[in-house]
C-alpha cells in the first residue's frame, strides 16, 4: 500500500503509512485476543457508532458554529479523537475484507469524474 502523501505535508513531517497503521491495529487487537470479534458485520457496527459520536458533536451547531469547531480546544480534541475511531473501524474493516482503502477512494474518485463532469464554460 502507498503512503498517504507521496511529499511531506507542511512542516517537513513524513508521510504516514496506512498499511503500517493497519498492521499495528492489527497487534493491537491480537495482542488482547481480540480477532474473533473483529468480524466485517461487528466492524461495521463499530464503525457507525464512531460516526455517530462525531455526528454527536456537530448535531445543534449552527453552519458557522460548526466551520469554528476546531477553534475551541476541548471540542478539537474530542473531534480528533472521534476521527481516530471512525479511522480505526474502517481500516480495521478494510484489513479484515482485504479492501485497499486507497485504491478504493482512487476508483470512486475517477467514477465520480466521469459521472459528474465540471460545468462547460457559459
Amino acid at each position: 500500500m502507498t503512503p498517504v502523501t507521496e511529499e511531506p505535508a507542511g512542516g517537513g513531517t513524513p508521510p504516514r503509512d496506512l498499511a503500517r497503521l493497519q498492521r499495528r491495529l492489527a497487534r493491537f487487537a491480537a495482542v488482547r485476543n481480540w480477532q474473533p470479534y473483529h468480524t466485517p458485520k461487528n466492524l461495521v457496527a463499530a464503525l457507525s457508532v464512531e460516526a455517530s459520536e462525531l455526528v454527536e458533536i456537530f448535531q445543534w451547531l449552527t453552519p458557522e458554529e460548526s466551520a469554528r469547531v476546531m477553534d475551541d480546544p476541548d471540542t478539537a480534541h474530542r473531534v480528533r479523537d472521534e476521527v481516530a475511531d471512525v479511522l480505526a473501524y474502517l481500516l480495521q474493516l478494510c484489513e479484515v475484507l482485504g479492501v485497499d482503502p486507497l485504491a478504493a477512494l482512487e476508483e470512486k474518485i475517477d467514477r465520480n469524474e466521469r459521472r459528474f463532469p465540471p460545468p462547460e464554460p457559459s
